[in-house]
């Protein structure tokens, strides 16, 4: 059970299968469903892309649990797998080598003041930052304040990363600056990471001082 494009990214595992997918801001749906049908005695494999519980289907499954008057007698699984942060940063070299923040720029869910005031405190305090949906087609403005944000406090030559469908069909990659990535390329499936003040760009890799070298 899943978002439609998540299951058709492990089509080859779903042979003999009962498969029930949906589209977009249906998770809790879907999580209420799959906790019905685990209840019926079904084996129920609720599907995340990335890692269930950074961003997933994890979360949901245990309010809706955690929401009912008795104590659950359901087994839940949580089975981890690589997040995008984790993913588009083996591709662009090793930039998160230190302490990172990642922040999803989507204001769906969390008011957008927040998310300004969690990119500030990103910013001063020089983390890595991974930016998670980073831009859509109606969310144009909030990667442009984005960047404002973090220049206040970081140089324009700041290494950043774009990494596109990582690991995935038409995957790519693009290296540029802090000064110049809002005119390059971005999307849904596009995972920004922008550097430090300890991140350089060294034979073609984003590669961020973990401080072994002095």
């Amino acid at each position: 059970m899943g978002y439609q494009l998540y299951i058709e990214l492990i089509e080859p595992l779903l042979e003999n299968k009962e498969v029930i997918s949906s589209g977009m801001r249906r998770e809790i749906e879907r999580c209420e469903t799959a906790i019905k049908y685990a209840r019926e005695g079904e084996v129920v494999s609720l599907i995340s892309s990335g890692d269930p519980g950074i961003y997933g289907m994890a979360g949901p499954v245990f309010e809706i649990l955690n929401e009912e008057n008795t104590e659950s007698d359901l087994e839940v699984e949580i089975v981890p797998g690589i997040s995008a942060a984790q993913a588009a940063a083996s591709l662009a070299g090793a930039p998160l080598m230190n302490d990172y923040a990642v922040i999803s720029l989507s204001d769906l869910m969390t008011p957008w003041e927040v998310i300004e005031k969690r990119l500030k405190a990103a910013a001063e305090g020089d983390f890595v930052i991974v930016l998670y949906n980073p831009k859509s087609k109606k969310r144009t403005e909030q990667i442009l304040r984005a960047k404002e944000i973090i220049l206040n406090t970081r140089s324009q030559s700041l290494p950043v990363a774009i990494v596109e469908n990582a690991y995935r069909e038409n995957q790519k990659i693009v290296h540029t600056d802090i000064n110049s990535f809002t005119g390059c390329e971005i999307g849904m499936l596009s995972v920004v990471i922008i550097g430090n003040s300890q991140t350089v760009f060294e034979k073609g890799k984003m590669v961020t001082a973990r401080g072994y070298k002095v």
